[in-house]
């Protein structure tokens, strides 16, 4: 029992680790800024285009939708981090995995939002537009606060989805929260580092588990 504290529960290396692991925590933070905020712009675009009564457009945001659900996603992010390099293109390995969780999540997202969209009655266009609305002012104003209340604990959900993602970039090398607990030990020869930083995961992600597990209590209610 002692061995396996020693080793999983070494509270003097978790301490000597932490400014390490505050360090990868930062660019974790970062890393989703960038990603869910880009995820949730790209998505909604992706999904009126899936919308659209133009049907080029329409199956251009299906083809994308399909493909980059489709593609799983560390094999994308390998892709373009050590693949697009044949073709000239170098990037950094944060642009890299911007990039590839940007197609990636940008998809479901889109679903999400569709479904959203979809779940708005049709009547609810007809009667701002009668208001003297134009259509861009009825999707802003009208239908799509009533899309994301209507689909706001998968929204959620897909973000935790993308938080936990984001330890895929120790695979790239990028400074983040698992890499650096890696690095820590592999100087230390402890898994305490590992286990410090399975729990920031789990303070990070915790209260927003508990949050959709609130929504879909309430919206089941």
């Amino acid at each position: 029992m002692d061995i396996f504290i020693d080793q999983f529960f070494n509270i003097d290396i978790m301490r000597q680790s932490l400014p390490l692991m505050m360090s990868g925590l930062w660019m974790t933070l970062k890393l989703c800024s960038a990603v869910i905020l880009l995820g949730l712009i790209g998505g909604l675009f992706v999904a009126l285009g899936n919308m659209s009564e133009r049907r080029w457009l329409r199956w251009i945001s299906i083809a994308y939708t399909d493909l980059f659900r489709a593609l799983p996603p560390l094999v994308l992010l390998i892709f373009i981090y050590a693949g697009l390099p044949f073709a000239g293109v170098n990037i950094s390995p944060f642009a890299a995995v911007v990039i590839a969780f940007l197609l990636n999540n940008s998809s479901y997202y889109a679903e999400v939002y569709r479904a959203g969209l979809i779940s708005v009655a049709k009547g609810q266009w007809e009667a701002a537009q009668s208001t003297g609305l134009s259509p861009v002012q009825t999707l802003a104003h009208v239908v799509l606060p009533q899309a994301i209340r209507n689909v706001l604990p998968d929204l959620l959900s897909n973000t935790v989805e993308v938080v936990k993602l984001t330890s895929l970039a120790s695979v790239i090398s990028l400074s983040e929260l698992l890499y650096n607990a890696g690095m820590a030990r592999s100087v230390t020869y402890n898994a305490s580092p590992l286990v410090l930083a399975a729990l920031i995961y789990l303070v990070l992600l915790w209260p927003l588990v508990r949050l959709v597990s609130n929504f879909q209590r309430r919206l089941a209610a």
